[in-house]
């Protein structure tokens, strides 16, 4: 069957139908069909593994049907069914004759094959000619549920990226091409392995050129890549070095810009004439650095020209159709690697600026329509952020404090009798908060009642005496113990500790240190009022220079965060404390409103109005003073 008639051998034998054309079970895995790509010892068992592979990768496939034949010839018959066992339809075949006879991509509607067929199995055929290298090799036929237009588009797009799995494994057998195609295939990935052996841009490049002028027998080959609008060269086989100065360096970089300008593969001698239009630069290589022949082959990448591949030999041997064929393939193939390898080896700096050139290229050039939206839009966003103007507020971390905080210490060294409060306890006004164990101080006080009334009665007996002497050291004696009785009792009046207003207690937790010995001057509570708090916010050093006294803002507390509440600024503590790394200032606040549900050591988050500043100052002010603290830090 030729191309333009339709084939004559597109029957296949009818098999058993599987019962109701059920689709067999899914693999292991879809990577299980993949490795199985790479191991498959024959054409046959490739096309089925393949269009399996396909069926399950496109949604709602039903049936599938691969075609194939001798490569521009014919004719073309069913290599593989899918699922196994089923009888491809009337209207796969259909397909696949039509494809192949058009040479383009064919959808139809699938029409139930009797008037008691269910409805619901009809669907779309969707027929993909498959062409390798411009010759017609078959056809993929699939049937698919879908019959939305976007889907189908989905659908022929799949179909067509796996053309290069069907491609590269068919032509290990030969089957595809001219009996030299698996050849020079095999060829083509030995030559390219060197790269992938090699770390960095240089090295894989110096790695394949080197390789390249041992295959073909070349005096020199080169490679060189675009680079500012002029291509470079890069690498040169059996040299580690460069000379960019050197005249050699010049007339090859000539060589490939003759290429590059043409975007065509030039080869010297080609034309009986060397100055003929095309080859100057290829003729001034040959006749001044004693290579007889060259071609140059210009490196395609992502649909551009990225560089070229350079190569020499003697007169004696030019390069004949099919080397320059091989030559073209490899650079097909070694074009995108190195292009990523040297891409990949840049420095930052220039990848930044590579990246920045191209996006105004997009946004200045032709075509990429969503680009230059996105661009404007942006546009638009800052000019209309520079123009609008906002609040501007200073955001700071807050805390609040009570305004008199009142502590109830030991007024004796002793040890805890009993704890009656605890942290978050209300208290009025001589409510009692703890005591103190006194049984040293009640046996204290006996020992001194005790001593008192012996020193009076020896005091009367040298008064009854008249002995003056007597008389006054016991009299001194009394006194001293009638003080240290006096101090006993006061420390016995002190042993229960009591709240010194209305308040709540802030710390002190006695319940759990009974028996525990305090010493004089400890604090054992801390109580604070309820009506009277203060708020201190933390602002930041870089912020601090737009505070003033009188400002005012919201705050939301931690706990409280569907509530806001009104404050005044009234102090600005002129000392910066450090605090996780960072430097703040204290600024105390005064909330205008009064709320039974506030508590000391709640914190939350204050906004500080200052004024209206533009909205693009209010986003960007912070990393701007970062970029002019580093660069005076840094600069000379």
């Amino acid at each position: 069957m030729t191309t333009k008639d339709p084939p004559p051998n597109m029957s296949v034998e009818k098999p058993p139908t599987q019962a109701g054309g059920a689709q067999p079970d899914r693999p292991a895995s879809i990577e299980s069909l993949f490795e199985r790509l790479g191991s498959e010892e024959s054409p046959e068992a490739l096309g089925r593994t393949y269009l399996t592979l396909q069926c399950y990768l496109i949604p709602g496939a039903r049936q599938g049907l691969l075609v194939l034949g001798p490569a521009g010839k014919g004719p073309f018959a069913a290599a593989a069914v899918w699922p196994e066992g089923v009888t491809p339809g009337r209207e796969l075949l259909q397909g696949a004759e039509r494809a192949i006879a058009q040479r383009e991509a064919q959808i139809a509607v699938r029409q139930p094959a009797s008037p008691g067929e269910a409805t619901a199995l009809k669907g779309c055929v969707v027929a993909q000619p498959l062409e390798f290298s411009g010759r017609l090799c078959g056809a993929l036929v699939l049937e698919v549920s879908s019959r939305r237009e976007h889907e189908l588009r989905d659908v022929l797009l799949r179909m067509r990226w796996g053309h290069g799995w069907l491609d590269s494994m068919l032509r290990r057998f030969g089957d595809i091409g001219d009996a030299a195609g698996r050849q020079r295939f095999e060829q083509v990935l030995g030559l390219l392995t060197v790269t992938t052996d090699q770390v960095g841009f240089v090295g894989a490049a110096t790695a394949l050129v080197t390789e390249l002028a041992s295959e073909f027998g070349c005096d020199r080959v080169s490679v060189g890549f675009l680079q500012r609008g002029r291509i470079r060269v890069r690498a040169l086989s059996h040299s580690a070095q460069i000379g960019r100065q050197t005249n050699l360096i010049r007339a090859i970089e000539a060589a490939m810009h003759e290429a590059f300008d043409q975007q065509t593969t030039i080869v010297y001698p080609d034309r009986p004439d060397p100055l003929a239009a095309g080859t100057h630069a290829h003729g001034e290589l040959a006749r001044d650095h004693g290579a007889g022949a060259v071609c140059t082959v210009p490196l395609v990448y992502g649909g551009e020209l990225c560089g070229a591949i350079t190569l020499e030999r003697d007169a004696s041997r030019p390069f004949d159709p099919a080397t320059v064929k091989l030559c073209e393939a490899v650079a097909g193939l070694a074009g995108p690697v190195l292009e990523v390898n040297r891409r990949e080896d840049r420095w930052l700096a220039a990848k930044i600026a590579d990246s920045s050139r191209e996006l105004l290229e997009h946004l200045t050039g032709p075509r990429h329509v969503g680009l230059k939206l996105v661009g404007a839009l942006i546009a638009a966003l800052i000019l209309l952020l520079s123009v609008v103007k906002a609040d501007y507020r200073i955001t700071a971390h807050t805390v609040l404090e009570p305004a008199v905080l009142r502590a109830a210490v030991a007024p004796f060294d002793g040890y805890i009798a009993r704890g009656v409060v605890r942290p978050g306890d209300l208290v009025g006004d001589g409510d009692l908060l703890g005591t103190l164990d006194d049984r040293d101080l009640q046996l204290e006080r006996v020992k001194w009642r005790s001593e008192i009334e012996q020193l009076t009665r020896q005091y009367r007996q040298a008064l009854a005496m008249r002995d003056a002497s007597r008389s006054e050291i016991f009299s001194a004696s009394l006194q001293e113990a009638q003080a240290e009785l006096m101090r006993v009792e006061d420390h016995l009046s002190r042993t229960a500790l009591r709240a010194a207003f209305d308040g709540v207690v802030v710390a002190g937790d006695l319940t759990q240190q009974l028996g525990a010995p305090v010493e004089r001057g400890q604090v054992l509570f801390e109580v604070a009022p309820l009506d009277a708090y203060r708020v201190i916010l933390k602002i930041d050093e870089s912020d601090i220079a737009d505070v003033r006294d009188g400002q005012s803002g919201n705050l939301v507390f931690s706990s409280l965060p569907d509530e806001r509440f009104r404050f005044e600024v009234v102090k600005i503590t002129p000392v910066a404390t450090a605090e996780e790394g960072r430097n703040y200032f204290r600024v105390e606040a005064r909330i205008d409103e009064r709320d039974d549900r506030l508590r000391p050591a709640i914190e939350g988050v204050a906004k500080l109005e200052v004024d209206r500043r533009r909205l693009i100052w209010i986003w960007t002010h912070d990393a701007i003073d970062w970029i002019r603290l580093a660069l005076w830090r840094w600069l000379p």
